[in-house]
């Protein structure tokens, strides 16, 4: 019972991307077509190392198709994978649960995508391979899917394809939970699960529970290599795993601490040697970056009062380092001047606040603003929830950033009313 398998999840074809800079020689098109290129790698992938079958759990669109040429690119690299009698079996996750995806085309013969009402199960004899599944029916599924899965079939080499949370994650809706010891307790070798983009094993051996990832970052949150598992299993074993890059634009974000940074031209040099070593790592990929400023530096009023001509040296730089293959997405500007409170000014209660501000629980300041504006979060449009635009702060790291946002524009205000320019 030998045979190798790609286990993938997250593909999120066509995903829009929103707030392209378009900036002239901005790769708009190739940020666009990244989720295509990515997935035709996998299907690369699968022929070139002849596996015999494909996973994908969940998520193989990012919502319903603008169009029908969503669905026939898929069809189409499906074709080429039945070419090479290579079997897919899939879920739908919530970005592509079946009450999302209104448009509808007939894929080839050699894909298999799993009930969203009840798990099914489907045996591979000729490799002694047992693949369970269930998609999701609805975008938000909150029942525990993983309980209503078989047991493991004796004699063979069984898989489950999950969507799911597991026991929540960060940055997630909580879908489809379920724990450890609910997927231990089907007696399967391998679960197969999708949801998260980040790579996590939840358990390394007997069973491996894994989230591969997604197979291309989309925006600055998602950092780092990213594809899929290529699972090799020798005599019913599992031998090895190996994670294989996919993407074709590779995410990262620069930190620079400019703290006690007085010449502009110094912060020009700095963030070049930070821009090349990060072109570098991304290995001939095209590169896209967020540079965040950091630290208290008397450059801050300069670089805060011409912001844009900032960015425009930065993204001149980007081009001179990667001849059009390194794309600046956002500069942020979190610098502070440097200042001392006056032995006057201690009285004042502008000053009381920013002391109140540093001895906060954040913990508990966000449940309080949770259980405040819970009435404005229900009435928000999605995008408005999480990500870039979110008005309510979901975590301590949201909170504490706006919070250091305001005391900053709170110092900055001091610093005028004394009549101090740095």
């Amino acid at each position: 019972m030998n045979f190798t398998f790609i286990h993938a999840a997250d593909i999120h074809l066509d995903s829009p991307l929103k707030g392209l800079s378009r900036y002239v020689g901005a790769p708009v098109g190739r940020l666009r077509s990244a989720t295509r290129e990515a997935f035709i790698n996998l299907v690369d992938l699968a022929i070139d190392r002849q596996v015999d079958f494909v996973i994908i759990a969940g998520d193989l669109y990012d919502g319903d198709w603008k169009d029908y040429n969503t669905g026939l690119f898929f069809a189409s690299e499906m074709a080429r994978l039945e070419k090479h009698q290579i079997p897919v079996f899939m879920i739908k996750g919530n970005h592509d649960a079946a009450s999302v995806i209104t448009k509808e085309i007939k894929l080839p013969d050699n894909v298999h995508v799993f009930d969203v009402k009840k798990c099914g199960s489907i045996r591979l004899d000729e490799i002694g391979v047992a693949i369970h599944g269930q998609g999701f029916s609805s975008r938000a599924v909150l029942d525990n899917l993983a309980k209503g899965y078989p047991n493991s079939v004796e004699g063979y080499f069984n898989i489950g394809i999950l969507h799911t949370s597991a026991g929540g994650r960060e940055g997630h809706e909580n879908y489809a939970p379920c724990s450890i010891e609910d997927m231990k307790g089907k007696g399967y070798d391998y679960w197969a699960l999708g949801h998260i983009h980040k790579r996590e094993f939840l358990c390394e051996r007997e069973p491996v529970i894994l989230f591969p990832g997604n197979i291309q970052s989309r925006h600055s949150k998602e950092t780092g290599v990213k594809g899929c598992t290529l699972v090799e299993v020798e005599d019913g074993s599992i031998k090895e795993m190996t994670h294989v890059p996919l993407d074709v634009i590779r995410w990262e974000v620069i930190e620079a601490d400019l703290t006690d940074m007085t010449l502009y031209d110094d912060f020009l040099a700095q963030a070049e040697q930070e821009i090349v070593r990060a072109f570098d790592s991304a290995a001939g990929r095209m590169l896209a970056i967020r540079i965040i400023l950091n630290g208290e530096t008397a450059l801050h009023s300069e670089l805060v009062n011409n912001k844009e001509a900032v960015l425009n040296d930065l993204r001149s730089m980007a081009f001179s380092v990667g001849q059009g293959d390194i794309w600046l997405e956002k500069l942020k500007i979190k610098t502070s001047a440097p200042h001392v409170i006056s032995e006057g000014e201690n009285a004042n209660p502008i000053i009381g606040m920013l002391e109140w501000m540093d001895d906060l629980s954040y913990e508990e300041l966000l449940e309080e603003i949770k259980a405040e504006f819970q009435p404005l979060h229900n009435a928000l449009p999605m995008d408005l929830k999480r990500g870039e635009e979110q008005v309510i702060p979901d975590s301590e790291d949201a909170l504490r950033e706006k919070l250091l946002t305001i005391k900053d524009l709170i110092k900055d205000g001091l610093l005028q009313e004394r009549g101090q320019r740095v």
